[in-house]
């Protein structure tokens, strides 16, 4: 039986007083792409977000049920949510790379690591943008704004970004609405070190 990564008991989440998750639980496994699959209001997004602690960042959340991984609820007060996020990278629907050049977007995990080493930037950034199958397009202005590009191309980058931090977990919402579908799956099966990706689409 496949090795269990994370796993949602007893999981509701109310924005004020709507209750948009109830009674969430379910495992999801090591080695496994996870497709969540519903119609838009439902609660794949916000179910996504749980498992990073982003709805934190909504004011009049609240949440109860406990969410475990590697042996312990995220949910716990000693939880360092930063250092959760880079082992439980997400991409959004829309793309949001930040105001920097292409480059700096898909380093800026590795700088908050204190990596500063340009070798390993470059060659990360490489590897990463080659991943993501957006390296031809970008290689030779790495050091434009990442806003300039499409929104393809933008999303790539995202892509990139959170894969140059070496994730354990890749949490997709929707993330493919801006590129083909079947290569962007291909892009992330090209990923061995990852213990899990959960993706949400809609019907």
């Amino acid at each position: 039986m496949a090795e269990t990564i994370i796993s949602s008991r007893d999981l509701h989440l109310y924005y004020g007083k709507k209750e948009a998750l109830k009674g969430i639980n379910l495992d999801i496994y090591k080695g496994e792409i996870t497709a969540m699959i519903g119609p838009s209001g439902c609660g794949k997004s916000t179910y996504l977000r749980s498992l990073n602690r982003m709805n934190d960042l909504i004011p009049n959340v609240t949440i109860t049920g406990s969410v475990m991984y590697k042996g312990k609820d995220i949910y716990s007060p000693k939880t360092d949510t930063v250092e959760l996020r880079k082992e439980i990278g997400m991409v959004f629907q829309q793309p949001n790379p930040f105001p920097f050049s292409i480059y700096e977007n898909v380093v800026y995990g590795l700088r908050l690591k204190g990596v500063n080493d340009k070798q390993i930037l470059d060659k990360v950034v490489e590897e990463s943008l080659k991943a993501a199958s957006v390296w031809d397009d970008v290689k030779d202005k790495l050091h434009q704004s990442a806003l300039s590009l499409s929104g393809g191309q933008q999303q790539r980058v995202c892509i990139a970004r959170v894969l140059a931090v070496d994730p354990d977990i890749i949490l997709l919402d929707e993330p493919t609405s801006a590129l083909d579908p079947i290569s962007s799956v291909n892009q992330f099966l090209k990923c061995p070190k990852m213990l899990a990706f959960i993706c949400a689409n809609f019907l």
